[in-house]
C-alpha cells in the first residue's frame, strides 16, 4: 500500500492558499481514480482505493502544517507502510508556478510540513515538489504562502492539477521522469503569466 499525502492547512479560510495545492492536487488524485470518499482518522482525512494496480491511502492531515507528520506517522503506524511508500505533494517556492518535479529522499529546504514529516517518520519518502514561485524577498514568504492564488495563477492552476491526477500512475509505478514529462507537455499546452 502507498500512503500518498497532500500538505495544507484545514479550514475553508485556508482552502485557497497557495500553501495548500497539496490538499488540492490529493483532492484532484481522488477524483481521478476509483478512491472511496474522505473519512476522518489519524487526525487529517483520508480515503482509500487504488490506482492502477496499487492499494493507496491518500490523506490531508487536519493537524496544521507545521504539525503534518503527527497524523503521517500515525497512518504509517497503522498500515505498517515503510517511508519508501510515502509520496508527498506540498507546495515549492522555489520553482516557478506551473512547475513540477519528483525527489526522493534528501533535505526539507525548509519546508515547515516537510520538516514535521522529516521528524516523526525520517526523510526516505518521495516529494511531488508544485511550484508556486517566490515572492522575491523572505519577508514576504509567509504572507504569500498563506494568500489564494491569484487570478493569473488560477489560469494554470487547474491544468497543472489535472495533469499530476492523469499522470499520477507514473508517480505509481516510480517513473519519476515519465511523471514529469507529461506534465510538462500538459503545461506547454497553455501560456503562463507570471505576472499580475
Amino acid at each position: 500500500m502507498l500512503l500518498i499525502v497532500g500538505l495544507g492547512n484545514p479550514g475553508a479560510g485556508y482552502a485557497a492558499n497557495r500553501h495548500n495545492i497539496g490538499f488540492m492536487a490529493v483532492e484532484a488524485i481522488k477524483g481521478a481514480y476509483p478512491i472511496f470518499e474522505f473519512r476522518t482518522k489519524f487526525q487529517g482525512e483520508v480515503a482509500s482505493g487504488t490506482i492502477g494496480d496499487e492499494k493507496v491511502l491518500l490523506l490531508k492531515p487536519n493537524t496544521f502544517m507545521n504539525d503534518s507528520g503527527r497524523s503521517v506517522q500515525a497512518a504509517m503506524t497503522f498500515y505498517k507502510i515503510p517511508p519508501e511508500k510515502l509520496i508527498v505533494l506540498h507546495d515549492e517556492l522555489d520553482l516557478i508556478g506551473g512547475k513540477v518535479r519528483v525527489k526522493r529522499g534528501g533535505g526539507h529546504a525548509g519546508h515547515n510540513g516537510l520538516r514535521s514529516i522529516h521528524a516523526h517518520v525520517g526523510e526516505a519518502y518521495v516529494r511531488v515538489r508544485l511550484g508556486i514561485g517566490h515572492p522575491g524577498h523572505k519577508e514576504k514568504v509567509i504572507t504569500h504562502v498563506l494568500t489564494n492564488f491569484s487570478k493569473t495563477e488560477k489560469s494554470w492552476l487547474d491544468t497543472i492539477l489535472s495533469a499530476v491526477a492523469k499522470n499520477f500512475t507514473r508517480i505509481v509505478i516510480g517513473d519519476d521522469c515519465g511523471f514529469m514529462s507529461e506534465v510538462a507537455a500538459a503545461m506547454a499546452s497553455i501560456q503562463i503569466n507570471h505576472k499580475d
